[in-house]
């Protein structure tokens, strides 16, 4: 069974929509800026979708919202699926309970009390799987409820596991995606303390690059079978073909050296979606501009791909935003199908790898995409994506 994508939410750094998200991606401009959102730590480049950090709650009503109005459709939809990932969930709400509790019995008791009860009285809701239940709730599903968390690889993990409810007939449609508010103390702090945030920008595949730079979003999609989708005439963005999925068992954070396992989970992909490697015409990176993670990815793709491909990272302009990056990266993917222009990678002035690394706007004939996610725990995620 076909499975295709009639809409799409999102929400980054360059915009609060779709179309503005593309618009400055393809103008080559970013969403990163400096911050100092936590006045206990120092200033970081973050690429933030406002002013201050997004709510998680708040983030997933607004981008579920505007892809089923992009889809055409009203709730309720009581037959459709929700699969909405997040490899953070309600981090930020715990963070701030905690700091709530601390203050209230060291600093400040009798202010600060009403408050943490408060909270307490809904920490039920900030349970990791509750985000999607919420949106189970907007859209009014009795259908299936799912809530993956695979660190960087949850969105395209999320898409998977929507794609197959629809290929299996458990449903005819699925609402899929993933969201990330992951802008918190301690998240901060963690990757400081690893030593993988940059000091000025991300720059994906430069020989100057410096590291990550955290950043918000969300993308949520409509994913219908083909056959529904024709039955009412809707308009589709492109075909979800297939994946591969494996993972290292090797390391907490550390891409295991040889990469095997993620060249099987693109090989899984493409075998799986009846591609040869000559078919891709473009590889949308995970591209973290950490120093591991583009040396062990440009390795992988010159491997598979001898013959040369294009490539781009738009974690440039959008930030990496965790467990949201893979989905985020589909859209653009869907938005280089439908508009046959492949976007920059927004950030790279020196390439250090022989890629065939997009630096500019590229029309094309862009039939077949791939994109990749790779996640802490040696997640490794690959969805093939092509125009109907």
């Amino acid at each position: 069974m076909e499975v295709v994508v009639t809409g799409i939410g999102l929400v980054s750094a360059l915009g609060d929509s779709l179309e503005a998200s593309w618009q400055k991606l393809i103008s080559g401009k970013s969403g990163i800026g400096l911050y100092q959102p936590f006045p206990e730590l120092t200033p970081k480049p973050l690429a933030l979708i406002g002013k201050q950090p997004e709510q998680l709650k708040t983030l997933t009503h607004l981008v579920v919202e505007l892809a089923l109005k992009d889809a055409g459709l009203v709730p309720p939809m009581p037959d459709c699926g929700v699969v909405i990932g997040s490899s953070r969930s309600y981090q930020a709400s715990w963070e701030q309970l905690a700091r709530q509790r601390f203050l209230a019995k060291n600093i400040a008791p009798t202010h600060s009390h009403g408050a943490v009860e408060q909270e307490l009285e809904h920490w039920l809701d900030t349970l990791p799987h509750m985000n999607a239940i919420a949106s189970a709730r907007q859209i009014g599903s009795q259908g299936p409820v799912l809530a993956p968390m695979a660190a960087c690889a949850t969105g395209i993990w999320a898409i998977a596991q929507g794609s197959y409810l629809v290929k299996t007939g458990q449903c005819q449609r699925v609402i899929v995606g993933a969201v990330e508010a992951a802008i918190t103390p301690l998240t901060l702090a963690g990757f400081d303390q690893m030593g993988a945030l940059a000091k000025t920008g991300a720059y994906p595949f430069d020989q100057y690059r410096e590291g990550l730079v955290l950043g918000e979003g969300a993308a949520v999609f409509v994913l219908e079978s083909a056959e529904l989708a024709k039955s009412r005439s809707a308009c589709v963005y492109g075909q979800v073909l297939d994946f591969g999925l494996t993972s290292d068992a090797y390391h907490a954070n550390a891409p295991e050296p040889g990469g095997k396992s993620a060249l099987v989970a693109v090989k899984q992909c493409l075998d799986r979606s009846n591609l040869s490697c000559a078919e891709i015409d473009y590889i949308h990176a995970h591209g973290t501009a950490t120093q591991l993670n583009d040396r062990h990815e440009a390795q992988l793709i010159q491997q598979l791909f001898p013959q040369g491909v294009p490539v781009s990272s738009t974690k440039g302009a959008t930030g990496h935003t965790l467990g949201a990056s893979g989905a985020i990266g589909v859209a653009f993917c869907l938005m280089a199908l439908q508009n046959q222009v492949l976007p920059p990678c927004v950030g790279l002035k020196s390439p250090e790898f022989d890629l065939d690394l997009v630096t500019e706007p590229r029309r094309g004939n862009i039939q077949r995409v791939l994109c990749f996610s790779f996640g802490f725990g040696g997640q490794n995620a690959a969805i093939a994506l092509g125009k109907l």
